[in-house]
């Protein structure tokens, strides 16, 4: 098995348009190699709903001037927009020897141990992949794997404005309600939460603070 890179590169990338990311994601996941560091990408996204592989158009229910984006990650329709936070994984699931399961395992993990913090009860949801608050979701995962490399990842809800998630069923699941950590905690601050849950996720992909470095634009293509 390859030995692993001793550095963990995360971009703090603030607001940016979808589907250019996507792109990105996609050419960096097909250029990497064996020796390529795993990565993180933080950010938000305007409003915008994507549509996963298997995703049906009846869960778009009534939608306004929002973009629908159809991707190539699993699952159904979700929605991002401002003040909700964006942790894409971009890790080598060979070289640290876990599978899919194992990855999305993770990162629930992060995100019920990350919201423990703030008082918030929170669990996974066996064949429904994302963090609930008793029936209310507030953390969405969808996942691509090409080469046993992932990309895409996770959205936490923290700030924004939920109205949206009315317009689909979120993740396919109708009716299901939506729930977001400033609803559930005062004096949230985005920032404290995004660096929070880096060190996580770093933590648990097995890379230690002295190991990673920051950056704050998409690699070069």
């Amino acid at each position: 098995m390859m030995a692993k890179p001793d550095k963990l590169i995360i971009r703090d990338l603030g607001l940016q348009e979808y589907e250019p990311v996507w792109k990105q994601m996609q050419a960096f996941t097909a250029q990497r190699t064996d020796t390529t560091p795993d990565e993180l990408w933080c950010l938000q996204h305007p409003p915008v709903f994507t549509m996963g592989l298997n995703g049906k158009q009846k869960h778009l229910l009534n939608i306004s001037d929002i973009p629908v984006v159809d991707i190539d990650r699993g699952g159904q329709v979700t929605y991002h927009g401002p003040g909700q936070l964006i942790i894409y994984t971009l890790i080598d699931l060979g070289r640290m020897n876990i599978g899919v399961k194992e990855l999305v395992a993770m990162i629930e993990q992060a995100i019920i141990t990350l919201l423990k913090e703030y008082g918030i009860e929170a669990q996974p949801r066996e064949n429904a992949p994302g963090v609930y608050v008793g029936e209310a979701k507030i953390a969405a995962l969808g996942l691509r794997i090409k080469k046993n490399r992932s990309y895409h990842g996770l959205s936490l809800n923290i700030d924004m404005d939920l109205a949206p998630f009315a317009q689909i069923n979120p993740c396919g699941y109708e009716g299901m309600p939506v729930t977001q950590v400033s609803d559930l905690h005062e004096n949230t601050r985005f920032a404290d939460i995004k660096t929070q849950l880096e060190l996580l996720l770093s933590g648990l992909f097995g890379y230690n603070p002295e190991q990673i470095i920051y950056k704050n634009q998409l690699p070069e293509s």
